[in-house]
């Protein structure tokens, strides 16, 4: 027990070290911005897709679910409140960087990895190249910017997915909805959310070129690697929101 608990510690204090590295680098180098481009390029438009088809149906359903709720209460016209609150506070950040996990987290491990082991990150050192500068600086800042954005837009196409099963499913006109939503959702519901997701864009690229650069056994560990990205990085964004959330709700 006492080995497991000193190997999570040495491991958390690497990675502490890391993000040690990426601060430094980045307050005194700064980032090249054609490279941070590509990489906002990389992560948001190809990203673009899979974050709008989980937002609508995310959106719908939760329109869907909550109506069958509150109709036992006569409550039914109150869906947008909820739909609107639901989304923009929670479900908008978190199920846009889990599914940016699978997405580019993946990538990046994936990626860094494959370098790792192909021992092309030695060669970079062996050079004078600082790896973080070139792998880990210029896609943690990426994501850190492209994520909000996502979130913004994930926030629209779920609200919208909402109205059309309201109106269509339920009989709620498009007015009644949107009152609704503008009685409910504030401009605080919006920061809240976006600073979710700059925390969790930080949290999934930092984690998956940690891990990356941690693999180890050839091409077998580059997909070892890749798992153990998609899957911490989850878990810790889901770990990071409720101490978020709460620390949110303890300052408003």
């Amino acid at each position: 027990m006492r080995s497991v608990i000193r190997r999570y510690i040495k491991t958390l204090g690497a990675y502490l070290l890391l993000i040690r590295a990426v601060i430094k680098d980045l307050l005194n180098h700064g980032v090249s911005l054609a490279e941070l481009s590509r990489q906002i390029s990389r992560i948001g438009m190809n990203s673009l897709p899979i974050v709008v088809l989980t937002a609508v149906f995310s959106g719908m359903v939760l329109a869907l679910q909550t109506a069958y709720g509150l109709h036992r209460f006569g409550a039914k016209n109150y869906v947008g409140n909820v739909v609107g609150l639901g989304i923009v506070r929670e479900l908008g950040p978190v199920l846009t960087a889990v599914m940016l996990c699978g997405r580019v987290g993946a990538g990046i491990a994936a990626e860094i990895a494959s370098m790792v082991v192909t021992e092309q990150v030695d060669a970079m050192r062996a050079l004078g190249a600082n790896p973080v500068r070139k792998l880990v600086t210029p896609r943690i800042l990426a994501a850190m910017i492209v994520l909000p954005a996502l979130v913004v837009f994930s926030d629209l196409v779920g609200i919208y997915g909402g109205a059309l099963v309201t109106v269509y499913e339920l009989g709620i006109t498009v007015h009644s909805y949107y009152q609704s939503l503008l009685y409910t959702v504030v401009i605080r519901d919006m920061l809240d959310g976006l600073i979710k997701s700059c925390a969790f864009g930080f949290l999934l690229v930092s984690i998956s070129s940690f891990m990356g650069l941690r693999a180890r056994g050839g091409t077998e560990g580059v997909g070892f690697t890749t798992t153990a990205a998609v899957v911490t990085s989850s878990i810790v964004i889901f770990i990071a929101n409720f101490f978020i959330t709460k620390a949110l709700i303890m300052l408003e």
